[in-house]
């Protein structure tokens, strides 16, 4: 460790030589809100308050493939993010916002390659070129079939999705990050921080494998893929995870599937403090512990950060706690002088043997689940999700025992009650949505519509990369539903026995 420097394999101080002396992490702040006008504002707000990057949540009518309009939808348009049924959703979304020059990340799975296609189109129609958009689509579909559910393809065709759009970014939007595999949902339904890091490198496995399958070189993608990890409270632990997280897929990388550009060793990651760590009881103490999970993640070298309001286990942040959450990254950037060093918990004895544990359990599991067949298999089985299942339910019971002490939720609690302002949900807006959608399809012309469709459904049923006919289809003013109902059509979607 001692003769190890900070930009050279395996990259356990960081991935850059000087770290945030040269460069600050990306601050990001993870919204959306019942319509695209309103979660404009808060992205507009956002940039004035000094964010340096913009993420969206999007409704899980949308994550679903379904437009606001849809039976399925009903009930759920707006409630967990930004409804987004068409690209004139995405031009409302992104007004007045320099698309140029802004990062965005977009936490979007099933349907991503709809909303990129939506993005792209949005960009050039301000004049954007699409080789100079910068941002990320979540892309892990893995994930979601461990720990969040919001899938619908099958694994294969979903994994050909995600190569899909690994190949079509790597001509047509060389800086846009292709896939961020996420750790952080594995980790908040229950996760170890060693399991949270096998699975998702096992996950980053099978995505790098598609694609070399296929016939694509790994230095032409893998320095595209980033990664979106959980930042708990166990202070030194979460710091040892991001450093034994950059080690683990360096050797991955370098030793597994033979990778030559240094980029493509490099674990490049976005951190989101723990939504699991938020209670609803005094919430003011989670002010706190979200300014100690961001130290962790800066401590243990993050590109990019979010920190979660005081209100988000209650509802969406209003934009009191929002700003709040921001300038808790800011006072980290700017007032502890923490940025000054390139590894500050470097040579700290307990560090370094808990990074080298960590990586040492993680590579152990993810022995375990290549001996399974890989991470598909894995998944198909039932391993992963029994493991977390297992982990989460030991968890709990320490709470509940009071062995794990929440402060304010089973031990140091009051029973006065307090008054919290809470964002509501705006159901006009709903409404207002449906009728926006409504007028849409009145308007489009239904020929073009049609053949876009029609031909996207005869390329999904080869083997052609989809996204060139997705964006025709967006250019045709197909809905995102109707494209992802297209694609339902050929691929059919999973049912977990």
């Amino acid at each position: 460790m001692s003769s190890e420097k900070a930009g050279q394999y395996p990259f356990t101080r960081g991935i850059y030589p000087n770290m945030y002396r040269d460069r600050l992490w990306t601050m990001r702040q993870y919204a959306g809100f019942t319509s695209a006008k309103k979660s404009n504002k808060r992205y507009r707000y956002l940039l004035a308050q000094g964010v340096t990057g913009l993420s969206v949540a999007f409704d899980l009518p949308t994550q679903m493939g379904y437009d606001s309009d849809h039976a399925m939808a009903h009930g759920e348009v707006g409630r967990v993010g930004v409804p987004i049924a068409t690209v004139e959703d995405m031009e409302t979304l992104l007004k007045d916002i320099p698309l140029g020059e802004v990062s965005t990340s977009m936490t979007i799975n099933s349907t991503a390659a709809i909303l990129l296609a939506f993005y792209r189109i949005v960009a050039e129609n301000k004049g954007v070129n699409a080789n100079s958009l910068r941002g990320t689509v979540q892309n892990d579909i893995l994930k979601e079939y461990i720990s969040r559910g919001t899938h619908i393809f099958p694994p294969e065709q979903s994994l050909r999705i995600a190569t899909d759009i690994f190949e079509y970014c790597h001509h047509q939007m060389p800086k846009w990050n292709t896939i961020s595999i996420s750790g952080y949902h594995i980790r908040e339904a229950g996760a170890t921080a060693a399991q949270e890091l096998a699975f998702t490198f096992s996950n980053a496995i099978a995505y790098v494998q598609t694609a070399t399958d296929r016939g694509l070189d790994v230095d032409d993608f893998a320095p595209r893929i980033s990664f979106f990890f959980n930042a708990q409270m166990d202070f030194f632990e979460e710091i040892a995870k991001f450093r034994a997280a950059r080690r683990i897929w360096a050797k991955i990388m370098k030793k597994r599937f033979k990778a030559k550009d240094e980029k493509s060793l490099m674990c490049r990651f976005h951190v989101q403090t723990a939504g699991s760590s938020l209670a609803a009881q005094q919430i003011d103490n989670n002010v706190a512990r979200t300014a100690f999970e961001a130290l962790s993640a800066v401590l243990g070298g993050a590109q990019s950060l979010h920190t979660n309001a005081r209100d988000e286990a209650l509802s969406l942040p209003t934009e009191a706690s929002a700003q709040l959450a921001l300038r808790t990254q800011q006072v980290i950037a700017h007032e502890t002088g923490i940025t000054n060093a390139v590894d500050p918990v470097g040579g700290s004895w307990y560090v370094e043997k808990m990074t080298d544990l960590l990586e040492e359990e993680a590579f152990e599991i993810i022995k375990k689940i290549d001996d399974l067949g890989g991470s598909v298999s894995a998944i198909e089985n039932g391993y992963i999700q029994e493991e977390i299942a297992r982990s989460a339910y030991e968890h709990q019971k320490k709470v509940d025992s009071g062995e794990k002490i929440i402060v304010g939720l089973n031990k140091y609690e009051h029973t006065e009650s307090e008054y919290i302002d809470l964002q509501e949900i705006n159901e006009a807006a709903v409404t207002q949505q449906l009728e926006r959608l409504a007028c849409y399809k009145e308007k489009r012309n239904e020929s073009d519509m049609e053949a876009s469709l029609a031909k996207l459904r005869k390329m999904a049923e080869g083997d052609e990369n989809l996204m060139p006919f997705i964006n025709d289809c967006v250019k045709n003013n197909c809905t995102l539903g109707e494209i992802s109902q297209t694609l339902r059509d050929v691929f059919g979607e999973y049912n977990p026995a």
